[in-house]
């Protein structure tokens, strides 16, 4: 639904989703089983695709709506020097504040991402949750084509191992990390209590009866 977009590819492992994907007409791309990040998966079914910039949608945020797609991309038109981006929205409840489900992220001034983690930063050690500006990443990443060869490329850094944060790959190897606030919220499904909500939420999803 985002005309930004030339092509969908669901890349998978898993013979089971592959072939629900072709199942209702989407395509599919068999990578390894191997991967750690879904970055690296993305690169790996990047080879046989064509594009200048490939968009990653986590298979675990069901409610991703279509301008935020166009909002992650915009940056490349007007910034030729930006590589990477990620969307980014203010944490206004302290619960998802503390859950390490949410990745927690520090924009700079510049508006790239200083460091992201599943920890609660900034920290409360002397503030109040609502004195702080928090913010959490939104699992919608494009890279340009030779951003993506080059992470994969990279070996991954004890802090992307640690907290399990793809993006720590770039920052602990010294490459920006451009962040994109967003006013629309995203729910990821890691627990049964999210698919419990999502699934509620999905039902009365203005966009469920255009797919």
């Amino acid at each position: 639904m985002c005309p930004d977009l030339a092509d969908v590819v669901v890349a998978t492992c898993d013979t089971e989703i592959r072939d629900a994907v072709e199942a209702f007409g989407g395509k599919a791309v068999m990578t390894a089983d191997t991967h750690e990040r879904a970055s690296d998966r993305m690169a790996e079914a990047a080879q046989s695709l064509e594009g200048d910039i490939f968009v990653l949608v986590q298979g675990d945020e069901p409610m991703t709506f279509p301008d935020m797609i166009t909002e992650a991309v915009s940056p490349f038109s007007a910034d030729p020097g930006v590589a990477c981006v990620n969307l980014t929205k203010q944490i206004l409840d302290i619960d998802e504040f503390k859950s390490p489900n949410t990745i927690k992220v520090v924009i700079g001034t510049g508006e790239d991402a200083l460091y992201m983690s599943r920890s609660e930063i900034p920290t409360l050690a002397n503030s109040n949750f609502r004195d702080i500006a928090a913010f959490k990443q939104v699992c919608i990443i494009p890279f340009r084509r030779d951003a993506l060869e080059c992470y994969t490329a990279l070996f991954p850094t004890p802090g992307e191992i640690a907290e399990s944060i793809d993006m720590l790959r770039f920052l602990e190897h010294g490459l920006p990390v451009r962040m994109v606030k967003t006013a629309f919220d995203t729910h990821a499904v890691d627990t049964q209590d999210d698919l419990d909500h999502v699934s509620a939420l999905m039902a009365n999803d203005s966009l469920m009866n255009r797919y």
